[in-house]
Formats: C-alpha cells, sequence, structure tokens
C-alpha cells in the first residue's frame, strides 16, 4: 500500500510540475524534437544531443527488468514499457505503483527475453551510453544548457525525467536479482549511487534466467 501511494503521489507530482510550474515551452521546441530524432544535430548543444540519447537507453535498461516479470503481473507491463520510450517517467510510475512484487521467473524464455538477457545487448547499451557522456560532457556548453533548463520545458522537464528513472531504476532490481538466484549486495549498492553506469554494470555482471520456472532464494547473509 505504501509503494503503490509513493508512486502515485510522485507521479502526480511530476505531472502537475511538468505542466503546471515548469518553464514554459518554447516555440522552436518541435523543430528541435524533430531534428533531435532525425540525428540533425547542426546547431544543437551537445549535452542536450548527450541527454536525449541517453533518454533513449533508460527504456531499454527498464525492459530488460520488467518484460522478464511481466508474466507474473496482473498488470499487462509491455504497454507501460513501449510508452516510456516516448514519455519516460510519465509511463512507467504508474506501472511500478501497481505492479506486485514478483521474484519468481515462469520460464521458458522466448526470444524477446533472450534478447534483452543477452550480455552483448547490455555491452552494447554501456558503449552507446559511454559515448554519449563522453561527447556531450567534452564538446557540450553548459552556460547554454544551464540557461535552457531554466527557459525551455522540454530540456528542463526532460533532465528531471533522467534524475527519476535513476532514482526509480534500483526499486526493481531486488526481484530480478531473486528471478536469478543472484544476491549481491555490493552491486546493487553501485546501482543505487551510480546512475545509468551502476545499472549497466549490473546487467552486464547478471547470470542469465533460467529456462524453467524459479521460485525466490531463502535468505543469505550479506557479503563481508
Amino acid at each position: 500500500m505504501f509503494r503503490k501511494f509513493l508512486f502515485s503521489a510522485i507521479w502526480l507530482g511530476f505531472g502537475f510540475y511538468a505542466f503546471g510550474l515548469a518553464p514554459p515551452n518554447q516555440p522552436d521546441t518541435l523543430d528541435l524534437l524533430q531534428k533531435l530524432a532525425l540525428g540533425q544535430f547542426a546547431g544543437i548543444n551537445p549535452l542536450i544531443i548527450a541527454l536525449f540519447n541517453l533518454m533513449g537507453i533508460w527504456p531499454m535498461l527498464y525492459a530488460t527488468v520488467l518484460l522478464a516479470e511481466g508474466r507474473g503481473q496482473k498488470l499487462p507491463t509491455s504497454p507501460f514499457v513501449v510508452l516510456s520510450f516516448g514519455i519516460g517517467a510519465f509511463a512507467l510510475l504508474p506501472y511500478l505503483a501497481f505492479r506486485q512484487p514478483n521474484p519468481c521467473f515462469s520460464g521458458p524464455r522466448d526470444r524477446l527475453l533472450r534478447f534483452l538477457d543477452s550480455r552483448w545487448l547490455a555491452i552494447g547499451l554501456t558503449l552507446g551510453t559511454i559515448g554519449s557522456l563522453a561527447y556531450g560532457l567534452s564538446q557540450g556548453d553548459w552556460a547554454d544548457f544551464a540557461q535552457q533548463w531554466q527557459t525551455n520545458r522540454f530540456i528542463h522537464v526532460m533532465s528531471l525525467d533522467f534524475c527519476l528513472l535513476a532514482l526509480l531504476f534500483p526499486t526493481i532490481v531486488p526481484d530480478d536479482m531473486a528471478r536469478r538466484q543472484f544476491y549481491a549486495p555490493r552491486l546493487f549498492w553501485l546501482v543505487s549511487v551510480l546512475p545509468l553506469l551502476g545499472p549497466l554494470a549490473y546487467l552486464i555482471l547478471r547470470p542469465p534466467l533460467p529456462d524453467t520456472e524459479t521460485q525466490p532464494p531463502p535468505p543469505i547473509a550479506a557479503e563481508t
């Protein structure tokens, strides 16, 4: 009940802030969005390009965890995951509010789960993330980004969406660890304190899902 209340409150609060209190949209917002989507990056601050690209990484990270638990949920998982590619946390928060803890896996893995479970996918996402971070941090104009963050709703809300997705991701990791019979407290803390790169490290290091149904493991003493 507390989880449902907390995530619902965050969803409503974020929506109220984004559409009621955030800076207004600028006349060129639609043109900027079209250029970003089409890869027409000329004249756009590299920090904005990097942030936009990273907002495509986050939904993939959530998909690699949430779609494995969907068979055990009353609420269908895939529509929320698909919508998250367009509206980020706005789509995921309702699901997170009403999902039930599900530390079990109802096998077998289908082709989609095998793809999402692939270590090669995790490595590819990591390389894409590192490349975007390196490009944005080395070439970006921080003064221009700060000015746009203060005056442009799209940039402002996208930045907050990134932060919110980073804060929410650790809440779904314990169930994923249980489904894989994988207990790694130190890795969980890395996921919790290192945005984006911590979750990517988890995807690379976690064992694959089994092809048969699993039950949650018995409690194990924490690592020393």
